[in-house]
Parts: structure tokens; C-alpha cells; sequence
């Protein structure tokens, strides 16, 4: 399916299979791309992209913290995502923007190599299928902080964390991993903020447990308060997920995923949660348009 698509590459316009780098590029090499995920959803009046701004200044925030240059303002790479969906007439995908040192010499050093930036759109569909809940481990990888890389840049090496905690998972029969950050509270998933909900309220680890600032996450705050359910953004033990009454999980790709077990121990009755199922609800409403509300989260392509 990617074959027949058309990605952005600095400015054009090109087939999927056409763009290519040399083996040797420094962000293969080294980790030293950034990037961004971003969805579109169909609905009365075509498709849109959610919360587009909020992307894309966020990619801007990444490369200022990794001083990188992206020659391009925010409105010329929302400008070139929209006109790509029209393209590849996408109504519902995963959108990637993506930038990199495409210099292939050898040395750690990015300083005054050339950047590309890569925009690719694909169909997608659920990131974590389990309708009924995933099965999550608590891993033996604790979350990176600040001391050790800028956890509120979306950068390619960042997930190196991420991916050796949901390797663990999955190599002893669980769906996902949930983080710890260094102070021994509950950070985060590998790709997703996480919630948990007790006594009707919603709870969810704060700016300062080194999470990424996750825009599901701040979206499901606003809906949740917008429904009258109470957030508190706290820090969270380890335990306390065990004996919630619903947990799940918040981002782009996974959307709300609930959380059916944690660590061998079911969450809750095992089912997904009255407040769990009402935030699904609303969220898709929100993302196809079905609520006024927030219909400004919304860029119609």
C-alpha cells in the first residue's frame, strides 16, 4: 500500500519508493531525528486533521531544543500535510513528519550538516487492538529524565527507552509496558501517557514525572473536564494502578486504550470502566467532528 503513495521530501512532492538516503545518514546512524505523530478523521465534510497547531509547533519545540534548522515555517509544513492527504485522498491516516542530518560522514557531530525534512502519510487503523484491554508489565527500564536527554522532545533516540520496555513486555506474553521514572513513580507507557481512574475522578502523572506532554493527553483533560470529570495530575505508586477502577492508556496512535491487567493483577472487574468508555465516546465524537465544542481542534483538508 505505501508503494502507491506520495510522500513530502523538502519541498516536493515524490513516490514512496523514490525517497531513499544513503546507509551511512547520521540520523540512521546516531538517532538524531525528530519527529511527530499526527492523525486525520473522516467526517460530514471530508476529513481533518486533529489538532494540526498543537503538532506541528510541538516539532518546531523539538528542533529548537536540538538546535535544528528546519528551513521551513509552521504554516509551509501544516500547508504541505494538508495538500499531501489531498494527494494520496486520505480521509483517515497516520500522518509522519520527520526531520533529519542527511549527511552520511562519519562523526557524531551534527553541527552545520544539512537537514531534510519527510513527511509520509499512511492508512492506520488501531495501534493496540485489544478492544476488550491490554495486559501491561511494569518494566524493569525506568523512564529517562532530564538529566539524561530533553524528555519533552519527540526524538528518534528518545525511544530507544521506549523500545527496550516493550520489548520486555512482549517477550514475556504482555501487550505493553508501563514506565517508572527515576523516583520510582509511575512515569508512563513506551508511546503513551497513561490514566488511571479512582472514585470517579481521573488521575495522571504530572509535567514533572518526565513524561512527554502528550496533546491526547491534554485533550482528554479538556473533554474530561468539559464532561464534569474531575483530573488530577499527581504522581502516581506503582500499587495504585492495581487497585484503580479503570486504567488506560492516552496517545495519537493508541487513542484510549484501556488497561484490563496490570503485572498479573486484573484492573478493576477486568471490563472496560464506565468513565473509561464515556472518554472513548467523546473522543471520537471529537476527532470526526460530532461535538462543537471542539470543533477548533479541527483542520479540515
Amino acid at each position: 500500500m505505501k508503494g502507491d503513495l506520495k510522500v513530502w521530501w523538502d519541498g516536493k512532492f515524490i513516490e514512496y519508493k523514490d525517497a531513499k538516503v544513503p546507509i551511512l545518514t547520521h540520523s540512521l546512524q546516531y538517532g538524531s531525528g525528530i519527529f511527530e505523530g499526527i492523525r486525520a478523521y473522516k467526517n460530514e465534510k471530508g476529513s481533518a486533521v486533529f489538532r494540526l497547531r498543537d503538532h506541528i509547533k510541538r516539532f518546531f519545540n523539538t528542533a529548537k531544543i536540538y538546535r535544528i534548522d528546519l528551513k521551513y515555517s509552521m504554516d509551509e509544513i501544516s500547508q504541505a500535510i494538508l495538500e499531501l492527504l489531498r494527494i494520496n485522498k486520505l480521509d483517515e491516516c497516520y500522518i509522519r513528519p520527520f526531520a533529519f542530518y542527511r549527511d552520511d560522514s562519519i562523526g557524531l557531530s551534527p553541527f552545520g550538516k544539512e537537514t531534510s525534512i519527510y513527511i509520509a502519510a499512511v492508512p492506520f487503523d488501531k495501534y493496540l487492538s485489544k478492544s476488550s484491554g491490554i495486559r501491561c508489565k511494569t518494566s524493569t527500564w525506568r523512564r529517562i529524565n532530564s538529566k539524561i536527554l530533553p524528555v519533552q522532545a519527540k526524538a528518534s533516540g528518545n525511544y530507544l527507552n521506549s523500545l527496550i520496555a516493550n520489548l520486555e513486555a512482549r517477550s514475556l506474553g504482555f501487550d505493553e509496558a508501563i514506565m517508572l521514572g527515576e523516583n520510582g513513580y509511575v512515569a508512563e507507557g513506551p508511546g503513551e501517557n497513561i490514566f488511571i481512574v479512582k472514585d470517579g475522578a481521573l488521575i495522571t502523572p504530572p509535567d514533572e514525572s518526565d513524561i512527554l506532554l502528550g496533546i491526547t493527553r491534554d485533550s482528554i483533560i479538556k473533554i474530561a473536564g468539559h464532561l464534569g470529570i474531575k483530573t488530577l495530575e499527581r504522581n502516581i505508586h506503582r500499587e495504585e494502578i492495581y487497585v484503580a477502577d479503570e486504567a488506560f492508556f492516552a496517545g495519537t496512535a493508541a487513542e484510549i486504550t484501556p488497561i484490563s491487567s496490570v503485572d498479573g493483577i486484573t484492573i478493576g472487574d477486568g471490563n472496560i470502566g464506565k468513565i473509561t468508555s464515556t472518554l472513548i465516546n467523546e473522543y471520537m465524537n471529537v476527532v470526526h467532528g460530532r461535538n462543537e465544542y471542539f470543533r477548533d481542534w479541527l483542520t479540515q483538508v
